[in-house]
């Protein structure tokens, strides 16, 4: 499976927790617009192998849900001129409450787009006031009504917990009511400071007080409980579904899956590198314009590739396969993972081993990015990513 990526960098204000590349000007959007179409030309030929067909495309921010319908169109146009996509493509598009009004719910329904990932964050104006976001708690409520009513029946909301101002009791009522509207997908997200943000700035300055990591952790904890309760998979650490409704999208990526990306910061992966281009929008355009596409290249070594594959497979429900870690890093690595999964198993970190996979236990998921830094391998000689993978054994990055 393939898929392709659209960072759409524009939103209408910014959140103050956000560090993904966006602009609150739309200055810029036809000049950007004309520049995605021919870079969507230029890497055409990029994933093509025998009997390639294009499996998922994802529409991320930013916020896209900005563009209007006969732009979204004439994205589709081009990326159907340049690559084959499956009939059965998944297509999703993230979008703010308050973008989705009945006439644009109605105007994305006549696009080839099948999935709304709506970012609700909360269900209540205190904390979405706090956050700076655009909508109000009851746009978000009536946006996921309005698309049910338009015939969207694959709909994820993202939830963000571990804020000062959300207590367990709001927290329990936010998921509540998220399960109460019927949805077949949940994401969610604790809050993390991210240097060179607003929030950043507050609790440095002491406007903000700092981020209580226990209550976060405590909020984790009921949310799984509950949506076990009510019949969701615990797929990957933050993400939760309805039987059948996993974001094959973002599978894609926690299964080693090749995709591209197009847009100012967008990466993509071959199976050998990753690129990601470029993260301003004028450079973007001005590279483009030029007929050269402006992005950095990093070769994977398999020291990169084995940490990459710990850290995005001890995220998701299927774990770390041990055949699979055999053949593809050897033996000795793979009896290594057995015997660090079996200390941890003391800590109730680990499911029992069983047919070969270990698999992180509700504990275990609370220290998932620790316990990964437990299985990285350190080549200092050859690795240029050893100090990253030192910092996260650390716990410098979590």
């Amino acid at each position: 499976m393939s898929g392709i990526y659209f960072h759409i960098p524009f939103c209408k204000q910014a959140c103050h927790y956000c560090d993904f590349h966006f602009s609150t000007s739309l200055k810029y959007k036809e000049k950007f617009l004309a520049a995605l179409k021919k870079e969507i030309k230029m890497k055409c030929s990029e994933l093509q192998t025998p009997n390639f067909k294009v499996q998922t495309v994802y529409f991320g921010g930013g916020t896209p849900s900005l563009l209007t319908q006969k732009e979204l169109l004439g994205i589709f146009d081009e990326l159907h001129n340049s690559f084959d996509i499956a009939g059965d493509a998944e297509i999703t598009i993230e979008a703010n409450p308050d973008d989705l009004s009945e006439q644009k719910i109605r105007e994305l329904k006549n696009t080839p787009i099948n999935r709304l990932s709506i970012g609700v964050q909360s269900f209540f104006d205190a904390d979405l006031k706090w956050m700076n976001r655009a909508h109000n708690a009851e746009q978000a409520v009536r946006s996921v009504q309005r698309a049910q009513d338009a015939g969207f029946h694959n709909i994820s909301i993202d939830l963000i917990y571990g804020m000062p101002t959300l207590t367990n009791e709001k927290w329990q009522q936010n998921f509540e009511k998220a399960i109460s509207l019927n949805i077949q997908h949940l994401s969610a997200y604790c809050l993390t400071v991210e240097s060179n943000t607003p929030l950043a700035q507050f609790i440095k300055t002491g406007k903000e007080k700092p981020i209580n990591d226990e209550r976060g952790a405590e909020q984790f904890e009921m949310l799984m409980d509950f949506m076990q309760e009510n019949g969701f998979s615990h797929y990957e650490i933050s993400n939760f579904c309805r039987d059948g409704f996993y974001s094959k999208h973002n599978l894609g990526y926690w299964f080693d899956e090749h995709y591209l990306g197009f847009g100012p910061s967008a990466h993509s992966y071959n199976g050998i590198a990753r690129q990601w281009n470029i993260a301003n929008n004028q450079l973007y355009i001005k590279a483009l314009k030029n007929g050269e596409l402006s992005f950095n290249e990093e070769i994977l070594s398999q020291t990169d590739k084995f940490n990459e594959y710990v850290m995005t497979s001890l995220r998701t429900m299927w774990g770390i396969d041990l055949e699979k870690t055999k053949s593809k890093f050897g033996e000795k690595i793979a009896e290594k993972c057995k015997k660090i999964a079996k200390k941890h198993q003391k800590e109730e970190f680990f499911h029992k081993i069983d047919k070969n996979k270990l698999i992180l236990t509700n504990k275990g998921k609370l220290f998932a990015d620790q316990i990964s830094s437990d299985f990285f391998i350190f080549d200092e000689k050859h690795d240029k990513n050893a100090t990253f993978y030192k910092k996260m054994a650390k716990n410098q990055l979590i």
